[in-house]
């Protein structure tokens, strides 16, 4: 039996094209696909060979359902992302003008979080020595 492993995260967003440029200047990845997706919105897949963040919009013509994640930008708490160098990932979140907050050193790493455009909070992480 293989181990199961996260895929991917849905976040409805206001742009996600725009979160696709973020995503690729912060960490390297590539959109995977992009689409039509539910309601006649639109969806970037955007990450790596084994797991992405499917960035969602809803139409602008489409009447939000309320009390559905899809209706409302943000709706989660956090997305985690490991990286090997901390310091350099930071550099270029805080070039795009992301400010930083709760850093801490705890066993076994380092982290530190920010919020994107969308109010969407990043822990990113690194395991690294």
């Amino acid at each position: 039996m293989s181990t199961p492993f996260l895929e991917h995260v849905n976040v409805t967003v206001r742009d996600p094209e725009a979160m696709a440029k973020r995503l690729e200047d912060w960490f390297g990845w590539k959109v995977r696909w992009k689409g039509a997706a539910l309601n006649g919105g639109t969806t970037y897949h955007i990450g790596n060979e084994t797991s992405y963040i499917a960035a969602y919009s809803p139409s602008h013509n489409t009447t939000p359902v309320n009390g559905t994640s899809y209706s409302h930008h943000g709706g989660l708490n956090h997305i985690a992302v490991v990286v090997d160098d901390l310091d350099a990932t930071e550099e270029r979140i805080k070039a795009g003008g992301y400010k930083t907050h709760n850093h801490q050193d705890y066993e076994p790493g380092r982290r530190f979080y920010f919020d994107d455009d969308d109010g969407i909070e990043f822990e990113i992480v690194s395991y690294a020595d």
